[in-house]
């Protein structure tokens, strides 16, 4: 059933930040600078009209023996019940594929200022698209106390 896939980084996370720290990452400030052998300025037309952006990246410090396949307990904390790593948003994922919602500061050429996204710099970016309203979630989103608790000061 595993099928394997060849997917190219579009580009680069420059940040200050260069360890994968659990919180604060919103005053980080972070670009992502597209491959210029890849793309022009054209390839970031009109992105600056919409407030957000989605970033799909790749967790590319995570080695084969830290990917985690079952249920660990979110940020080893033993007060918190073991999700499956599906249930999660850790960094040892099995593709290591991180996504987030990031705001959109500015674009000039092919750099794109964001707010909000949670990689280190030199993390490789395979893809960024806009957040449409279409797309947000419908009805209500549930989550458990542990989730929120995790994000209580992921971005500040």
């Amino acid at each position: 059933m595993q099928q394997q896939f060849t997917i190219t980084a579009i580009g680069r996370v420059r940040s200050d930040r260069d360890q994968p720290i659990d919180d604060g990452w919103d005053a980080i400030p972070v670009r992502i600078e597209l491959d210029p052998d890849a793309f022009t300025a054209d390839a970031l037309a009109s992105l600056d009209q919409f407030s957000h952006a989605e970033i799909v990246y790749l967790f590319d410090r995570v080695t084969e023996a830290q990917i985690e396949r079952g249920a660990r307990h979110p940020r080893g904390r033993a007060d918190w019940p073991k999700a499956g790593i599906f249930a999660q948003r850790g960094k040892n994922r099995p593709n290591r594929l991180g996504v987030t919602v990031c705001e959109i500061v500015k674009v000039e050429g092919l750099t794109l200022i964001l707010k909000g996204l949670d990689a280190i710099d030199g993390t490789p970016v395979i893809d960024i698209k806009p957040v449409l309203s279409g797309f947000l979630p419908r009805g209500e989103v549930r989550e458990p106390e542990w989730a929120r608790e995790i994000m209580a000061a992921y971005w500040s």
